[in-house]
């Protein structure tokens, strides 16, 4: 059962986004909070798998909370689901932990299946957030540190780029997990990024992927 803490400021958001998810069989909400401050100090206590973060609310906003939530060292995976696609609130989201980042405007059969992905490890980036990313990164100076990868480790990095897990990445690869993890661990430290998200915007920035 995927446990899952909704955080947005709109009342009637956040009994929308309950009632379709309570229609989940793996899915479980475990509690709603209404601002940042809430968030941080539920989810501290109710240790949830994945967290639903809007970025607009009352008191601390979505990035506040990120940050102090992985400051004191929250395991639970955020998924930013917001309505803003601006160019400097998307970085600002992702670089203080944000797993994935998605649009008020999916649908709900897509904010289930990001849920399952983030809880599993797996970034989504909405395609107008992708945009927005590139666009905050250009005339910023591009680095050339993915030339350091071996050829396999960029089939590896671009298996991330689509959203893909270790296991999938090895089935597609035909490699055991074990050597995906390694890879994995590689382009993390050659790149220079710390998960995931990181490895996947950087492939897009790089149009690697």
């Amino acid at each position: 059962m995927i446990r899952v803490l909704i955080v947005d400021d709109h009342d009637i958001v956040r009994l929308g986004l309950t009632s379709y998810l309570e229609t989940i069989a793996d899915i479980e909400v475990v509690g709603e909070a209404a601002n940042g401050e809430m968030a941080v100090q539920m989810a501290m206590q109710l240790q949830a798998d994945v967290i639903l973060m809007d970025l607009f609310m009352p008191i601390m906003s979505g990035v506040e909370a990120i940050i102090e939530l992985k400051r004191r060292g929250c395991s639970s995976q955020i998924v930013v689901l917001t309505s803003s696609v601006e160019e400097r609130l998307v970085l600002d989201a992702v670089r203080a932990g944000a797993l994935s980042y998605i649009l008020k405007t999916s649908t709900a059969e897509q904010v289930g299946t990001v849920i399952r992905q983030a809880a599993s490890g797996q970034p989504n980036l909405d395609a107008q957030v992708q945009k927005a990313l590139i666009g905050q990164m250009q005339g910023q100076t591009q680095s050339a540190l993915w030339e350091e990868l071996t050829e396999r480790e960029l089939q590896v990095l671009r298996a991330i780029a689509t959203g893909q897990n270790n296991q999938e990445i090895a089935d597609s690869l035909g490699i055991g997990i074990k050597t995906v993890k390694t890879h994995v661990s590689n382009i993390f430290i050659k790149l220079e990024v710390q998960d995931r998200t990181q490895a996947a915007i950087y492939a897009i920035r790089h149009q690697l992927a």
